[in-house]
């Protein structure tokens, strides 16, 4: 099917969603209300694209008109044909917008994931710079509507963090955060510094699609499961029951830990997801290494040892490496307003994406 058939046939759909959408029997049913608003968010981007670039076209073919009328004078000519430049140029970019939008989605764009964030070089500052992370995502989270559930936690006498693994639930999660994978970098004066010097410390995220038990099964006899007894920072939360649950996947040696809640059953749950996950990244990730073409088309989305991202408070600046984007609102940023450095990855991503498809 040609692009242009392609978005009649959405617009087309786009309409007659809309007045189902007005119907009362719709909105007295959940599920068919529920499952016609997904498919009305997927197609407005789509809608809004495509009705600019007819407008633009439209605006073009009315202003070529106007230049091929000899009664038009040479000043309203000049003009004309400054506006039909830009009218071209606006529906040359829409087109190739509608183009990224109407590529096949990635499935796993939709899933919920995983978050592990650990300090890394920089001691009791790289810490403190990794509960700022875990606070910049969970205002993130909030603003998104997405659902977070901290699954292990370790903190440091300071209150900072050695470790937080969180899962986030909701719309279209991975799409967004999957790029958040790597090193992140922070320049900035430790609260501990006399001397007003500017440390450079450093903290590592990865990011894990959330997989179910079926997607990704574990043998029980690949597991080895110890209980012990959970405590937190400082003697903290003690919990003076053996509810804390390690578990080690014994062909890979991987092992993960969860002690955040008090029942020994969920904490077990909450482990076997994050090792779940922890294993099918590892499985992806063989799977990229195998096809080099595709990894030509993402933007740095999975190495972990890779710095993404620099975070210099003197200058106020955000700096994403992968594609050469700053941004000097950084306050904002660990503020939660993430939209800005997330919207410029997925641009660059979509470019990544239309170039290798044309090769």
């Amino acid at each position: 099917m040609q692009l242009a058939e392609q978005l009649r046939r959405a617009e087309q759909r786009y309409e007659e969603i809309t007045e189902r959408l007005q119907d009362s029997a719709v909105a007295a049913d959940p599920q068919r209300l529920a499952a016609l608003m997904k498919e009305y968010k997927q197609l407005t981007p789509v809608i809004e694209a495509y009705r600019a670039q007819q407008k633009a076209i439209q605006t073009a073919a009315e202003l070529e008109e106007l230049l091929h009328d000899p009664d038009t004078d040479a000043e309203f000519r000049a003009l004309a044909q400054a506006e039909l430049a830009d009218a071209k140029k606006q529906a040359a970019a829409l087109g190739e917008e509608l183009a990224a939008l109407l590529m096949p989605q990635d499935a796993a764009d939709a899933r919920n994931v995983i978050v592990e964030i650990r300090s890394g070089a920089g001691g009791e500052e790289a810490a403190l710079f990794a509960h700022s992370l875990h606070r910049m995502y969970s205002m993130y989270a909030e603003r998104q509507g997405w659902t977070q559930t901290v699954l292990n936690l370790s903190e440091t006498e300071l209150g900072g963090t050695k470790e937080v693994i969180f899962s986030l639930s909701g719309d279209r999660v991975y799409a967004k955060m999957k790029f958040e994978s790597g090193v992140h970098r922070v320049q900035r004066v430790p609260e501990t510094e006399s001397q007003g010097r500017v440390h450079t410390s450093t903290v590592t995220v990865a990011v894990l699609q959330e997989v179910g038990d079926v997607e990704f099964e574990l043998d029980p006899a690949d597991l080895r499961i110890d209980v012990f007894r959970s405590s937190g920072a400082g003697g903290q939360h003690i919990n003076k029951t053996s509810s804390a649950i390690r578990v080690t996947h014994i062909p890979t040696g991987m092992v993960v830990e969860c002690q955040d809640e008090r029942s020994q059953y969920k904490n077990k749950d909450r482990a076997l997801s994050v090792l779940r996950a922890r294993l099918f990244a590892k499985a992806q990730a063989e799977q990229d290494a195998q096809v080099a073409a595709e990894r030509r088309t993402q933007v740095g989305t999975g190495d972990r040892s890779e710095k993404i991202r620099t975070y210099n408070f003197p200058q106020s600046r955000l700096t994403d490496h992968r594609i050469g984007f700053s941004l000097y609102r950084l306050e904002d940023v660990m503020n939660g307003d993430l939209d800005p450095v997330f919207d410029a990855l997925i641009t660059a991503e979509r470019a990544q994406r239309l170039a290798g498809s044309t090769e």
